[in-house]
């Protein structure tokens, strides 16, 4: 109320000096220092009018003060300070003389108001004033302006300790104020790249207002952020430098909410918010058209403000029937957070998420210049696809999913924040699918050349039970020695590292087709075709090629393989005579590919000793014209 009580005077001060001029004809200069006197003794602060005055006698009586600055006389680094470029009143001739002169309209332009940021709550003791509780006497005077203008005004708060600073600029005004104490406040103005509109209407009681209740209503409107619109409803109560607001109720967006809150402004704002919520959306700002997949972009490098953290303390609770953050949906939710010294730690425990339950806490360390970040969050039984499609724009795993994450960050901007990530993390999707991807038709592909992205098809999924890995990150590398995929008809294991700074993934993977339908009931080493894969590139689109030089370390191994599958994919008794009264198609195979190492006779048939047979060195040796049987018999295995 300081503020009201300073303009007061300044405004019963400028209606002395318009009677003085306009009766006396006193020289301005001698009525300013009596202003400045009477300004300071009743405020604490002085008033200074380093411009020219001015007087104007029509349409009404006028004065004008050009330069005025209004600062405390021992100032300190943590004072306010207020300077205008002019104010300007006018007076109508009626008021002045009718005995009770009124300022119709009191007009301050480009005013700079400095307010300080104090990073630390001191103590301080305000000597206890008289006491009114049993006053019954009303001030029914009314106030002596009618309407006060504000253009082209700044706000600047300012850390004393660190000289930075931040501004609310073109901040415009108009203070209405009614013979039924009605105050209706109308206005706008600039805090950062984003608009800003309010209004607030309040009607004080006559009388003290140290223990009434003032009906006060207020409404903002900032356009394109995602909490753009609020109303509210409060009784609001003074008392010394806390205000009390009980009754609170409204809206945030077309969230409905009510609780509590007070505000202790005797030093650093400490702040206590008690709202309950039917539904409360966080949702993102109106749509854009659609825009590349956030894989193929890079991380953002716009800065992330957080100082705002060391110039309040707070204890807040929010609860929520249903919270809405971007296209992501909980019910219910309660978030409890405090913030002190720059700190502030939040948690939220047994949120509804998708049919299963989320719990976590989040740390933000703001009292550094390069502030710090900590999650530790876990999911249980939640659908994976919706809740990775909302998050995160991921929308290729679905199953039920059960994650969790413990990490660490610092940095001023998302990018910063994830390169040099540290902690761990696992996820679990059980009986689901990879959708957009056959994954089985990729590892065919890969016997006749590298591929390059995900090959993606909106029509193709790939079944699965089980899909699983733990990592461990340090310096926003995420590495993991058991990534395992296990479905009808594919298994895979693999070893990688994400680097999750440049969006870049670098795996070694084993996959295997399996000709079973049994999943992840059926062997543990299923009879297949395991080809060593590298993964490798940017993770929207990676270059997918086998790991050939893994087959050469142990061909004999790699071929012992293909003669497995030989008789895994048809039998010992094959698919043509089941008699068995001719070779199956399996020993064949078999033949086939002893052909292809070498080990049979060129005949087609296998030696009938095991010895190497003596055939020409023609026979032996593959014809340079055309390939040799064992690529015919890879060809032939994959339809290529």
């Amino acid at each position: 109320m300081g503020a009201l009580k300073i303009a007061g005077v300044a405004a019963t001060c400028l209606i002395a000096i318009a009677i003085v001029l306009l009766v006396t004809g006193i020289p301005s200069g001698f009525v300013t220092s009596l202003v400045q006197d009477r300004i300071e003794r009743e405020t604490g602060y002085r008033i200074a009018i380093n411009g020219k005055t001015g007087i104007g006698l029509w349409p009404s009586f006028s004065l004008a003060l050009h330069n005025v600055t209004l600062e405390n006389p021992k100032t300190t680094a943590t004072d306010v300070h207020i300077a205008v470029g002019e104010v300007r009143a006018a007076l109508p001739f009626a008021s002045l003389l009718s005995g009770a002169p009124k300022v119709s309209d009191l007009t301050i332009d480009h005013a700079t108001l400095r307010l300080p940021l104090l990073r630390e709550r001191t103590r301080i003791d305000i000597p206890p004033g008289p006491d009114h509780s049993g006053d019954t006497s009303e001030d029914d005077t009314p106030f002596p302006i009618d309407r006060v203008t504000i253009s082209n005004g700044t706000i600047v708060f300012f850390d004393p300790q660190t000289s930075s600073e931040g501004r609310v600029g073109d901040v415009n005004a108009s203070v209405t104020l009614s013979t039924d104490r009605q105050i209706n406040v109308t206005g706008n103005a600039r805090p950062g790249n984003h608009s800003l509109k309010f209004g607030i209407k309040a009607t004080p009681p006559a009388g003290p207002l140290g223990r009434q209740n003032i009906p006060t209503e207020l409404t903002l409107d900032v356009p394109g952020l995602p909490t753009r619109e609020l109303t509210a409803k409060a009784e609001v109560r003074i008392n010394g430098r806390m205000l009390l607001i009980n009754g609170l109720s409204g809206s945030l967006n077309d969230g409905k909410f009510n609780g509590w809150a007070s505000v202790d402004l005797a030093s650093k704002p400490l702040v206590k918010l008690d709202l309950d919520f039917q539904r409360l959306g966080l949702g993102a700002a109106p749509r854009q058209p659609p825009a590349p997949r956030s894989g193929a972009q890079p991380w953002s490098d716009a800065p992330i403000d957080v100082g705002a953290l060391n110039y309040v303390d707070a204890q807040v609770r929010v609860s929520a029937a249903e919270l809405n953050i971007g296209d992501a949906r909980f019910a219910p939710a309660a978030v409890d957070a405090t913030i002190a010294s720059g700190v502030m730690k939040a948690s939220f425990s047994n949120l509804g998420a998708y049919d299963g339950q989320a719990n976590g806490a989040l740390t933000i360390d703001a009292s550094t210049n390069n502030p710090s970040y900590a999650l530790r969050a876990g999911v249980t039984g939640v659908r994976a696809l919706p809740l990775l499609s909302s998050l995160a724009d991921f929308d290729n795993v679905d199953g039920r999913m059960r994650a969790m994450a413990d990490v660490r960050g610092t940095g001023a901007s998302l990018r910063a924040i994830l390169s040099n990530l540290t902690g761990t993390a696992s996820i679990d999707v059980r009986d689901g699918a990879i959708r957009n991807l056959n994954l089985a038709k990729m590892i065919r592909a890969l016997t006749s050349g590298t591929l390059s992205g995900w090959q993606t098809r909106p029509d193709q999924t790939t079944d699965m039970s089980q899909l699983s890995a733990t990592a461990t990150i340090a310096q926003g590398q995420a590495t993991t020695n058991d990534l395992f995929l296990a479905g009808p008809l594919v298994r895979m294991t693999g070893a990688g590292t994400v680097d999750l700074g440049s969006k870049t993934l670098d795996f070694r993977v084993e996959p295997k087709l399996v000709m079973t339908a049994e999943g992840q009931g059926g062997r543990a080493d299923p009879v297949g075709l395991g080809i060593p894969v590298v993964v490798q590139g940017t993770w929207s689109e990676p270059r997918i090629y086998p790991d050939v030089a893994g087959i050469l370390d142990d061909p004999a191994a790699a071929y012992a393989k293909l003669r497995e599958l030989g008789q895994g994919l048809f039998g010992q008794s094959g698919l043509g005579r089941s008699d068995k009264s001719g070779p199956s198609l399996g020993e064949t195979l078999d033949s086939m590919i002893r052909q292809g190492l070498g080990a049979g006779a060129g005949t087609g048939e296998p030696p009938a000793s095991g010895r190497p047979s003596q055939g020409t060195p023609s026979q032996d040796k593959p014809s340079q014209d055309k390939p040799p049987p064992i690529d015919d018999i890879m060809k032939q295995l994959f339809g290529r």
